[in-house]
């Protein structure tokens, strides 16, 4: 079953809309520190200006003088330093304060000034040219960077938001499908009492009817199909240990419901496999990729089931010789509501995979798959 084109789409729409808004977001701001930076060029201009005007006329009108002191003095932020043509220190303002005094190193630090921004030439006649260097304020310096820390910020807490709802709608979901199936549980049990009555009644005619034997034989199967359904949603008690009986007993009822055209086997090691499992959800797993193995065969082919120990892991392997995987099949084919059958609900290998990785501590995978050549998934089991 395939989602809507648009609930597909929905989740890179919304992951593009907040990467926009936080591009927006730094953009607007780096447009804005640029601003700052050629105002506070445009003072350092009009400064250097009322400095060479303050000492080109001789005796300025008193307003005029009045005018350029407050031009002079209203730099309280901007870093600037004067040096004559011999790289001697005229005038400084807005400099570290243990440096005041010291000619040289305030030299040095014009020097270092000059890098950022070309000074700026004051021209005299006497040829006593004089050049003003200045920096960045130092709120210029700390914004510099804030654009790019707030759009980090700002994208992290969208996507932490987006994380967030979308954690509370898969815990709905959660919710929603433990509750169906608890009462698909709950509805399977009537008929299921029924079913054991007439089972009684027919054998009262025939003791040894075959046919009350395997009626009594799928009896026996839905309501270990119920059993699973009501332990979904809670934490399953692994209280079984034999595996090679789980899957033998799979095996077993499976083989005689499969289509005759597959060729069913298993390969069990020797000695019996311990592992502590939940011997009714670990028979959903095994059900599951026997019934997806047959599906991809069309009923007709070869179906193995191996298990053996490698290392520290017990392994079930799964081979059949059905039409494969393609890379997009199988990067898929564990998600909810992802199925390649036209009626799938997509939900019996997403199912698997929760019994496997969550309850039994263990892991699933596509082994090996090849267009035409079948499938091999794999169980693994943690001693």
């Amino acid at each position: 079953m395939k989602r809507p084109f648009l609930a597909r789409i929905n989740q890179w729409f919304v992951f593009g809309l907040l990467t926009l808004v936080t591009a927006a977001i730094v953009v607007a701001s780096v447009i804005l520190i640029n601003y700052l930076r050629k105002e506070e060029i445009k003072r350092i201009d009009l400064f250097a200006s009322a400095i060479k005007f303050q000492q080109n006329v001789v005796a300025p009108d008193p307003e005029v003088q009045d005018l350029l002191l407050k031009i002079t003095s209203s730099n309280s932020t901007i870093p600037v330093i004067i040096l004559d043509k011999d790289d001697r220190p005229m005038f400084h303002g807005n400099i570290p304060s243990e440096i005041e005094n010291d000619a040289v190193a305030i030299a040095d630090l014009a020097k270092s000034m000059g890098k950022t921004y070309p000074p700026i030439e004051l021209k005299f006649p006497d040829g006593n040219n004089q050049f003003v260097y200045y920096d960045n304020s130092r709120l210029l310096n700390d914004l510099r960077y804030s654009p790019y820390l707030l759009g980090l910020f700002i994208f992290a807490y969208l996507m932490f938001s987006f994380w967030f709802l979308r954690t509370i709608k898969k815990t709905d979901e959660g919710f929603l499908w433990a509750g169906l199936a608890k009462e698909t549980a709950h509805q399977i049990g009537t008929p299921l009492s029924s079913m054991i009555g007439w089972i009684e009644i027919m054998r009262m005619d025939n003791p040894n009817s075959q046919e009350a034997a395997e009626i009594e034989k799928d009896v026996d199967r839905l309501k270990t199909i119920s059993e699973r359904f009501s332990k979904i949603g809670s934490v399953p008690e692994l209280n079984d240990m034999n595996l090679s009986e789980t899957v033998l007993q799979n095996f077993d009822y499976l083989k005689k419901r499969i289509s005759g055209k597959v060729n069913f086997s298993l390969n069990l090691p020797n000695r019996e496999v311990l592992i502590p499992h939940n011997r009714i959800l670990l028979s959903w797993v095994i059900e599951n990729l026997v019934k997806n193995a047959v599906d991809a065969m069309k009923g007709q082919g070869k179906l193995e089931i191996l298990v053996y120990e490698r290392g520290k892991n017990i392994i079930l392997d799964f081979k059949d010789t059905g039409c494969g995987l393609s890379a997009r099949q199988s990067a898929n084919v564990f998600k909810p509501g992802y199925s390649t059958k036209k009626r799938g609900w997509g939900l019996g290998l997403s199912l698997a995979k929760r019994v496997v990785n969550e309850y039994h501590r263990g892991d699933i995978r596509i082994a090996h798959t090849e267009i035409g050549g079948g499938t091999t998934f794999r169980v693994i089991l943690r001693k």
